[in-house]
């Protein structure tokens, strides 16, 4: 006899295979218990390698004492940090609503 309880146990059991084995490399992961896909993990290191060069070229302007130049290049980044977080905050949000759409019996 199929009870709820043996329906949240398939359910629990399918996401956990369904679950990938590698976890993603963002330094942004405050909800690390969703999945993400490859393509999701690939755009998010291109994102944090852009931030991590425009940090470095901050740096070396700051070196070379262009205050200005430096100022630009860190508000750049804030920028892009936090469309970064509001990008990634959206798709899970996509993807949770997405799951809760799916029938119980999955």
């Amino acid at each position: 006899m199929i009870t709820r309880s043996n329906l949240a146990e398939q359910l629990r059991e399918y996401q956990i295979r369904s679950k990938h084995g590698w976890a993603s490399v963002s330094f942004f992961s405050s909800t690390s218990n969703l999945t993400s896909s490859r393509v999701d993990v690939a755009i998010f290191v291109i994102w944090e390698l852009v931030i991590l060069a425009f940090l470095v070229f901050s740096a070396v302007s700051l070196y070379f004492k262009h205050l200005r130049l430096a100022v630009i290049l860190v508000f750049i980044t804030i920028l892009l940090l936090l469309c970064m977080k509001i990008t990634k905050q959206v798709r899970l949000a996509r993807k949770k609503k997405r799951r809760m759409l799916l029938p119980l019996s999955m």
